[in-house]
């Protein structure tokens, strides 16, 4: 832990972050910090760009933006690099896409298409419903590993970098648990040079970044930097890391809801939420092996929000089911259809219908900002390890192997705001009130 008011190091000189996949969520996210940039648009959904903290008691009116309050990089200082198995520039990427008008990827064409993919590390077992040409090869995943390395390191050099960090935003891969190929660092990279099936493509790029020493954020519900030998690594080389799962659409709502319902003991019978969306993620997810997944991610969140053995009366047995269904003509435009069968005084039963008509990258993008921009700072604070502070972006969010995690929006927020208090050497905002009324 921290104390109290830590020496930050300087966000002095170039950022780089490194996006591994340069689809939907990509490509918008480095159009829009290119368009913000340019003054054409607002950093909308930033919490680092926007969002305030309030510092001392209210009446002190302290409540500077965060970007303002925290030594964070600033955006002209950011450089991107991506590594895809397609060989589309951002550029083309993003046309494909489909997520932004064609006047507004058109206007950022150049500094998109000079954005151009490296060659990745891919396995077909791992994501069987899309396949690409631009896939590195070796003799074992070891070798793949340092490929990455030397990606990572040739760079830095070449963009002028002084930091980077690297962000998981490729597609959900299959189902997996931890095995004992993951339960320390020896085992893992024995199991990289004997090609362990059990490790996945991106536990190699969360090997190369740790290895590199830089900070890996997991943006998908794959099993990757949360095994043992990897939580490890990161603790070793001092390195930030979190996840997964952003936290986008659907998900969004239940821990916006579900926090509602158990603060005013509203009980619950049953959840049904599906999904239907059209894009490269819907089409990956149309694969058992890779829903399974993602259903893992979703379904965990009202369990921990409502405390079923803590609440039985209220929240005991409660149907939760989670569908998701390819529909290629809704594109990137996913539509969540939520009913919530919910009881109250006297049992008396009610319903809530939800219909979130969103577009997930739109969402997705500004979380790839706060992420990179906070575990860049956390990097420079001297934070390493697991960062459960970063929780509010993740549906699944990280934590150390004895805790559960906390889903519920709004702690996950207060938790978030009082580590940058607890950096800046602040006092931490409790909410108690009552020194007002003394």
């Amino acid at each position: 832990m921290v104390e109290k008011g830590v020496d930050i190091a300087p966000a002095n000189g170039k950022l780089g972050i490194l996006l591994v996949g340069l689809g939907a969520v990509s490509t918008t996210f480095v159009a829009g910090v290119e368009a913000i940039r340019k003054g054409t648009s607002n950093p909308i959904g930033s919490l680092t760009q926007m969002g305030t903290i309030r510092l001392g008691k209210r009446t002190e009116n302290r409540c500077p933006k965060i970007k303002d309050f925290v030594p964070l990089a600033n955006l002209d200082d950011i450089v991107f690099g991506a590594w895809d198995i397609f060989h589309d520039s951002a550029y083309e990427a993003a046309l494909n896409a489909g997520v932004l008008e064609k006047s507004q990827v058109e206007d950022l064409r150049e500094q998109l298409e000079s954005l151009k993919p490296m060659a990745a590390v891919f396995e077909q077992n791992y994501v069987k419903r899309i396949t690409g040409e631009n896939v590195k090869t070796g003799k074992n995943k070891m070798e793949l590993a340092e490929q990455l390395i030397a990606d990572i390191a040739r760079f830095k050099e070449e963009k002028g970098c002084d930091r980077l960090v690297m962000v998981w935003a490729a597609s959900t891969e299959i189902f997996v648990t931890a095995s004992a190929v993951h339960e320390n660092l020896e085992a893992f990279e024995k199991g990289l040079y004997d090609d362990d099936a059990n490790i996945a493509p991106s536990m190699i790029y969360a090997y190369a970044a740790l290895k590199s020493k830089i900070p890996f954020a997991n943006g998908a519900p794959n099993l990757s930097c949360d095994i043992p030998a990897l939580t490890r690594l990161a603790e070793d080389n001092n390195v930030p890391i979190c996840g997964k799962d952003f936290k986008t659409g659907q998900t969004l709502m239940k821990t916006i809801i579900a926090p509602g319902l158990k603060s005013r003991m509203l009980g619950l019978e049953g959840w049904y939420s599906t999904n239907i969306l059209g894009n490269r993620d819907g089409e990956v997810l149309d694969d058992p092996e890779n829903f399974k997944t993602k259903e893992e991610s979703k379904l965990s969140v009202l369990e921990h929000i409502l405390q079923p053995d803590v609440y039985p009366e209220l929240y005991k047995d409660f149907a939760h089911v989670v569908r998701i269904n390819y529909y290629p003509p809704r594109g990137d435009n996913k539509e969540g259809w939520d009913s919530i069968d919910i009881f109250g005084w006297l049992g008396y039963k009610m319903q809530i219908k939800i219909d979130f008509m969103c577009r997930d990258s739109i969402l997705a993008a500004p979380l790839v900002l706060d992420l990179a921009l906070f575990m860049d700072l956390a990097q420079r604070a001297g934070m390493k390890g697991v960062q459960e502070w970063l929780s509010f972006y993740f549906k699944a969010p990280q934590t150390a192997p004895e805790l559960y995690p906390e889903h519920d929006l709004f702690i996950q927020l207060m938790k978030l705001k009082n580590t940058l208090r607890h950096l800046q050497g602040e006092d931490l905002i409790t909410h108690l009130g009552l020194e007002y009324y003394d």
